[in-house]
C-alpha cells in the first residue's frame, strides 16, 4: 500500500516560525536552530529546511522507527535525526539555544493506515498501538492485566467516553472467558456491542481507541514535559508553535501558554506594574485549517495551532 501523509497547517506552521523576530534578524542566519518535535513523514521539517540558510540546523525527533527510517533518507547536513520523544529534547540542545520549536501532536496517516500498527479500528491488525515498537506494553497486553476500574478511568479520561464503564466491563468479561481482544477488529466489535448510540458519522470505537493510544504512548505526559523543555530551550524572542488534534492536548497547550504569559502577584502586595518581573511568553495567536485544507484532508478538521513567543528579558 502506498501511504502518504499530508502535514496539517504546513504553510501556517512554517510562517509562524520563519517570521519569528530572531530568524528575521540578518545576523541570526549564522546560528539558527529549529526543533521539530515530531518528524512524521518530514513535511514540516523539509518545508522549514527550504526556508533556512545553509548554516542553519534542525533537530527532528520521532519515537516511530518507520519515521526515523524515512528521515534517514534525507541527505541534508543541516538535519539531525533523533529517535526519541520530544519530551527529551533538553538532552539534545542547550538552554536558550533554539530559535523556534514546532510540536505536531497526535498520530500520522501512515500509523493509522498501516494495519499492523494496530491504531485503526477499521483495519484488522494486532492490537499494538505503540509508536515506538521497541519498548513498552502493547494495548492488548495492557488490557489483559489492567483492573476494570483502571480501564474505565483511562477510557473516560483520555477518550472522554460516556460509556467507559460499560466498555471496561465488557472487556474484563471477555478476559475472564479467556477471550481478551488481541486484534483491532475484535476490540472494535466488542465496543460496538455495548455502545448503542454515537454521534453521526463517528464509529463507536473512536474514543476508546484514542484513549488507549494516548495511554500506551504516554502522549499527555510527554506533552507536558515537552512544553516545559521547550520553554527552557527557546531563546528570548523565539517562537513555540504547537498543533493539536483533540481537546485534551489543546487544553494542556492553552493552559501552559496562558500560565506563562502572565505574572501572578499576591493580592495586596505593594508592587508597581513597571517593577513586576517579565512573563515568559507572549501569546501570538491561534490558527485553524482553512476550509480548502479540510476538504483536501479530513484529518485536518480538528487541528488547532497555538503560537507563543518567548519574551525578551524573561526568566524561566
Amino acid at each position: 500500500m502506498n501511504i502518504t501523509h499530508r502535514p496539517v497547517l504546513l504553510a501556517e506552521a512554517v510562517t509562524a516560525l520563519i517570521n519569528g523576530p530572531l530568524i528575521q534578524e540578518p545576523d541570526a542566519a549564522k546560528n539558527i536552530l529549529l526543533i521539530d518535535g515530531t518528524f512524521g513523514r518530514g513535511g514540516h521539517t523539509q518545508a522549514l529546511l527550504k526556508q533556512l540558510p545553509s548554516s542553519a540546523r534542525i533537530i527532528s525527533f520521532d519515537k516511530d522507527l518507520d519515521a526515523i527510517a524515512v528521515a534517514q533518507q534525507i541527505n541534508d547536513p543541516r538535519l539531525q535525526i533523533v529517535h526519541d520523544s520530544f519530551a527529551q529534547m533538553g538532552q539534545y540542545a542547550e538552554p536558550e539555544s533554539a530559535d523556534g520549536i514546532l510540536l505536531d501532536l497526535g498520530i500520522s496517516s501512515p500509523q493509522v493506515d498501516e494495519a499492523h500498527r494496530g491504531f485503526s479500528f477499521r483495519r484488522e491488525g494486532p492490537l499494538d498501538m505503540r509508536m515506538n515498537t521497541e519498548h513498552g506494553l502493547t494495548a492488548a497486553q495492557w488490557l489483559e492485566q489492567a483492573p476494570q476500574e483502571e480501564i474505565t478511568h483511562v477510557i473516560k479520561t483520555y477518550g472522554e467516553e460516556r460509556f467507559a464503564f460499560q466498555i471496561a466491563r465488557a472487556i474484563v468479561a471477555k478476559r475472564e472467558q479467556g477471550l481478551s481482544p488481541q486484534t483491532t477488529t475484535q476490540l472494535a466489535s466488542l465496543i460496538a456491542s455495548v455502545v448503542r448510540t454515537r454521534e453521526a458519522g463517528q464509529d463507536p470505537a473512536t474514543r476508546t481507541f484514542q484513549a488507549l493510544r494516548i495511554l500506551i504512548n504516554r502522549e499527555l505526559e510527554d506533552l507536558e514535559l515537552g512544553l516545559k523543555a521547550a520553554l527552557k530551550l527557546l531563546k528570548p524572542g523565539a517562537r513555540l508553535a504547537v498543533i493539536s488534534f483533540h481537546s485534551l492536548e489543546d487544553r494542556i497547550v492553552k493552559q501552559f501558554m496562558q500560565a506563562h504569559s502572565k505574572v501572578e502577584v499576591p493580592r495586596g502586595l505593594p508592587v508597581r506594574e513597571k517593577d513586576l518581573p517579565q512573563s515568559a511568553l507572549e501569546i501570538i495567536g491561534r490558527v485553524k485549517p482553512s476550509e480548502a485544507e479540510v476538504l483536501e484532508n479530513l484529518r485536518a478538521r480538528s487541528a488547532i495551532m497555538r503560537v507563543a513567543e518567548k519574551r525578551l528579558g524573561s526568566v524561566t
